[in-house]
């Protein structure tokens, strides 16, 4: 992860689904956005209802054990909001070892996501 604009420290406060959660986010100079909804970029994670609703738990879930009550860095692909009122990002975090990893990356690799726009 190298620095670039739009990255910011968030901690995260809800899991909604395996795609979008909610978050406390530090603009810096002391300024906090509160319970601020973002949507995880490139990924697109099985829905919690219908036909969906088994796999989407699942996928919720583990998101939750990722990142719920975590502090987190946040990139954001633009400043502004989407059509649903979320903003679109990436969410990093350090592992055990001190390395940062990409959490859509490792929804993806883990199987509880798909690439967005491929179903």
């Amino acid at each position: 992860m190298e620095e670039k604009l739009y990255f910011y420290k968030a901690h995260v406060i809800k899991v909604y689904d395996g795609d979008t959660c909610t978050m406390n986010i530090d603009l810096g100079l002391h300024t906090w956005v509160h319970k601020e909804k973002i949507r995880l970029a490139r990924i697109d994670a099985p829905e919690l209802r219908g036909d969906e609703r088994e796999q989407g738990l699942k996928s919720r879930d583990y998101l939750r054990e990722l990142i719920l009550n975590k502090d987190v860095f946040l990139e954001t692909i633009r400043d502004k909001k989407g059509k649903y009122g979320r903003y679109l990002g990436e969410i990093w975090m350090l592992n055990d070892s001190g390395e940062y990893i990409n959490i859509n990356d490792k929804m993806l690799d883990d199987g509880y996501a798909i690439p967005y726009g491929t179903n």
